[in-house]
């Protein structure tokens, strides 16, 4: 990326005014109206500086005009129509990497008869129109589409230019990305649902993401044939140690970090390591697509597709507990949050926490239980929601409720890594060997000690989940088994499915069984379960995040041979803005 320091805008005199430039002991000021003076910059350690001559340019500073905005943005937009790239690029703050962009924007994506229309500005910012043609042995078709720069002051000189970005050329494109024409580099693919009907963006808008990692997979073992299209081919990470990546592994030797989550700053870690995967921006002659069926259920992604879009930044996962097979998935933004999420599951976690507690003879359902309105821990002070207590009450209860000190109380009698074996060695967490077919998070529950590990038992700390892990928690509850979630058969390409090292101990089991069922009748989930019963359970939860005005709602349930599990970030409670939207799921599953 280009350098994209700007010149202190404090320092800059009001737009207007008249200036006088003088050059006062080796300092270059400017003399305003009403006798005011105003610093642009101190000479560097060059020879003007030093051998007091005074012969040296001044670097203006200062807001930029509109008149400057406009001048810059259409002296690089003019030698990028006419093709005269170094001209572009020397109009940029980092012409050596705006060369090769707009050298391969000829050369590889093989984009001619360009035409560039200007926007209307706002502020720094111009937009533009890109109109050409794509042009490919003999194959051509218009492109049309829109993007944008940004003028900034040179650190050189202050004159007005182009900040460079890769999104200049093509707003998808990311730093280490290239466009490229050609045949595509791997075949479509027809995805199919389980009763074999199309997967397609128009009937399921929240499948994008999904359908390209099918392709990016699947197109040569599906049988199809390359196209000809225009694409954009994203960046090796481990050529670009810069660059985030956008998911963490797809059944093929993961990497160990957590994926990025644009749609959530405060969640987000760092790449994976691992390639995305390449986007198609114009198709110049269609290949024949090879066909793969999936998991999915039509009425169900459809049911969960209306659901999370009635719902900012909302997303869901259903699964069959039995099987593993995952039968809808659906997101309110673009970004894949209900399998690549990376967000703290709030007291959904204490499902884990509480079949510890039980296996460690620590807590048991029907049991005395201490549930104050405080407890310490690490030098953390915890506290309950709006500091209920609950004197002489079950574990049952305090679950019911959820209250955070019945677990923290217990922290005392843990090692720091009894919560990581649980999740591992029971649940399947945390291990990263999850295939669905697709990229997924398979979940985070590291070492901690002190606080931090206190706060893990309650889904804080450094404990990262999504809805496909939750749905995975509560129906590893329910049947005992963990069972991992996929979304093509593993027949499919023979991979092998991950599995824990032990079950649920039957006492375990159906202790937690009767936690859940008591929370769906009579806890903070009853609102949202009523009238699923009695084969039922469920878990609420709310995570609270640095910077967040609201907590992240969480809500995982069962009913029959379903289990679901939503978010809704800046949710607040759980039972609230998750709930609904997974009870619906689990209603109309049950009916079908």
């Amino acid at each position: 990326m280009g350098k994209r320091r700007r010149v202190d805008e404090r320092k800059a005199a009001k737009s207007g005014r008249s200036r006088r430039h003088l050059v006062l002991g080796g300092v270059a000021v400017a003399a305003l109206g009403g006798g005011a003076v105003a610093v642009y910059t101190v000479f560097g350690a060059g020879a003007a500086a030093n051998d007091g001559s005074g012969d040296a340019t001044a670097v203006k500073s200062g807001p930029l005009s509109a008149g400057e905005v406009r001048t810059a943005a259409t002296a690089f937009l003019t030698a990028w129509q006419k093709g005269t790239v170094a001209k572009a690029a020397a109009a940029t703050d980092d012409s050596a990497a705006a060369k090769t962009a707009l050298t391969g924007f000829t050369k590889d994506a093989h984009i001619e008869d360009v035409t560039l229309s200007r926007g209307k500005r706002s502020g720094d910012d111009v937009p533009f129109t890109v109109k050409g043609t794509v042009s490919y042995k003999g194959t051509q078709k218009p492109l049309t589409y829109k993007s944008a720069l940004t003028v900034v002051r040179a650190v050189k000189d202050g004159e007005p230019i182009v900040e460079w970005r890769p999104s200049v050329v093509h707003p998808d494109l990311a730093e280490g990305d290239r466009l490229v024409t050609g045949e595509a580099g791997t075949p479509p693919v027809k995805a199919l649902d389980r009763d074999g009907g199309e997967l397609t963006t128009e009937k399921y808008p929240s499948l994008g993401s999904i359908l390209d990692g099918l392709r990016e997979k699947y197109g040569k073992k599906a049988g199809g044939k390359a196209g000809v299209e225009l694409r954009i081919v994203r960046a090796d990470p481990a050529e670009n140690e810069d660059r985030d990546g956008d998911g963490n592994g797809d059944g093929d030797g993961k990497s160990s970090a957590e994926p990025t989550d644009p749609t959530d700053s405060a969640n987000s870690t760092k790449s994976t390591g691992e390639k995305a995967a390449d986007k198609t921006l114009l198709e110049l002659s269609e290949g024949t697509p090879g066909e793969l069926r999936t998991t999915l259920s039509p009425s169900l992604q459809a049911l969960a597709e209306e659901k999370v879009a009635a719902t900012k930044r909302a997303s869901v996962v259903m699964m069959r507990p039995s099987t593993g097979e995952i039968l809808a998935a659906a997101n309110s933004g673009s970004f894949n949050v209900a399998f690549q999420g990376s967000l703290a599951p709030g007291s959904t976690m204490k499902i884990v926490s509480s079949a510890l507690l039980i296996d460690k003879g620590l807590a048991s359902a029907d049991k005395v239980h201490p549930c104050p309105k405080f407890s310490s821990y690490g030098g953390w002070k915890f506290q309950n929601d709006d500091k209920f207590e609950i004197k002489g009450g079950t574990f049952k209860a305090s679950f019911a409720r959820s209250c955070n000190t019945a677990f923290v109380s217990q922290a005392k009698e843990l090692d720091d890594d009894s919560l990581t074996k649980e999740a591992q060695e029971v649940f399947g967490l945390g291990l990263n060997n999850w295939a669905l077919g697709v990229s997924s998070f398979d979940g985070a529950v590291p070492v901690q000690s002190d606080a931090p590990m206190a706060a893990s038992l309650i889904g804080q700390g450094g404990v990262r989940m999504n809805p496909l892990n939750m749905a995975s928690v509560v129906a590893t509850a329910k049947t005992g088994v963990f069972k991992q979630p996929y979304l093509v058969p593993p027949s499919v390409d023979d991979r092998t499915l991950a599995t824990a090292s032990r079950p649920l101990s039957e006492t375990v089991r159906t202790q937690l069984v009767e936690l859940l069922r008591y929370t769906a009748a009579a806890g903070t989930a009853a609102e949202a379960m009523s009238g699923l019963g009695p084969d039922y359970g469920a878990k609420t939860g709310s995570a609270e995040v640095d910077g967040q005005k609201e907590a992240n709602g969480w809500f995982t349930a069962w009913k029959g041979d379903l289990a679901s599990a939503g978010v809704v970030q800046q949710g607040g409670h759980g039972s609230e803005s998750a709930g609904p939207i997974v009870a619906a799921l689990l209603k109309a599953g049950s009916a079908g």
